[in-house]
């Protein structure tokens, strides 16, 4: 019998309605946008990555990146380090937060994380990995899992090898990326790589990279991916999950219309709000706005009149021409 493509998971114990994951994204991922991703289909949505070090020493805005909010879902708070210690306290400090899972970022491509030893730069070495991974793993009853790429370079496999270190280490699930750290967000991902890797891996396997609709998520499920996490696809469109379960399940579901897109955008202000509070919530949607109302009629005036505004009243008032 063939196994159907969109199907609920088990991760380590915690169950997930669907395969469908949120991506974590720098930035983005914040409460207000992983309600409506959890309101839009996704089984589970992550969150930012937190530094690790900064959890120990009590940094307080990392703290507030801890706070998990009602109508979320299934939430994994991700983490990022390179000690061993310091990672299993951020994991002890997740789990206390309320995540259901708690995820290693070892797949950050940017310069910044990789200097510090963390992100991708844990692909070199393996053996911290899986040193890291065991000790999170035996200091939280939550489950474990981990995030990282392909390969470094273009041309190099390192999923099989890392899996194999992930899963020994008792991971209970990973999230590949099918581009090499190289080449950050931009080209296609490999297949071949992600087939190799899903099959080396006797845990879950997500694949991540360029899903924007049902076809690009069947690729990955059709190459031994166990599910799949989307990231910039739901930036300015959190039903993509919906939309792509549809088309998984033989059905069809239409985008959203420009009405409906901004009338979302309003709810994610006013989530945002009773987050941060008006004017600074206001402000912290301004690196989304464009994504919200690109091709839209007048959009780059809107957006550019949005940048000042600092109450909920006043981006109504600038949106509501948009939802009639």
């Amino acid at each position: 019998m063939t196994t159907p493509l969109l199907r609920p998971l088990t991760l380590g114990g915690v169950n997930l309605k669907n395969n469908l994951a949120l991506a974590p994204m720098a930035g983005i991922t914040n409460a207000a946008f992983r309600i409506l991703a959890a309101g839009g289909g996704a089984g589970l949505v992550v969150t930012e990555m937190v530094s690790a070090d900064s959890i120990k020493y009590g940094n307080k805005k990392s703290f507030r990146m801890l706070d998990l909010r009602p109508g979320e879902g299934p939430v994994a708070i991700q983490v990022f380090g390179a000690d061993p210690a310091t990672m299993a306290h951020a994991a002890q400090a997740a789990e206390r937060a309320g995540a259901a899972l708690v995820d290693v970022n070892a797949g950050c491509p940017v310069r910044k994380v990789r200097r510090s030893g963390a992100g991708a730069e844990l692909m070199k070495a393996p053996l911290l990995l899986g040193d890291i991974l065991s000790r999170m793993v035996k200091s939280v009853k939550i489950p474990v899992t981990v995030k990282f790429r392909v390969g470094l370079e273009a041309g190099e496999n390192l999923g099989p090898l890392l899996a194999r270190v992930s899963e020994e280490a008792g991971a209970s699930a990973i999230t590949l990326h099918g581009r090499p750290a190289t080449q950050f967000h931009t080209g296609p991902v490999n297949l071949d790589y992600m087939a190799e890797t899903a099959a080396a891996a006797g845990i879950p396997v997500f694949g991540n990279g360029g899903v924007e609709n049902a076809a690009g998520a069947r690729a990955l499920l059709e190459a031994g991916c166990a599910g799949v996490a989307v990231g910039r696809a739901a930036v300015f469109n959190p039903a993509v999950f919906s939309e792509i379960a549809a088309g998984l399940s033989g059905g069809e579901m239409p985008p959203p219309s420009d009405a409906e897109r901004v009338r979302l955008f309003l709810r994610f202000l006013e989530l945002n709000a009773g987050i941060y509070g008006e004017e600074h919530g206001l402000a912290r949607a301004r690196k989304l706005v464009g994504y919200w109302l690109k091709g839209l009629p007048g959009a780059a005036a809107a957006r550019g009149a949005f940048m000042s505004l600092k109450t909920l009243k006043e981006a109504e008032e600038l949106l509501i021409q948009y939802t009639r």
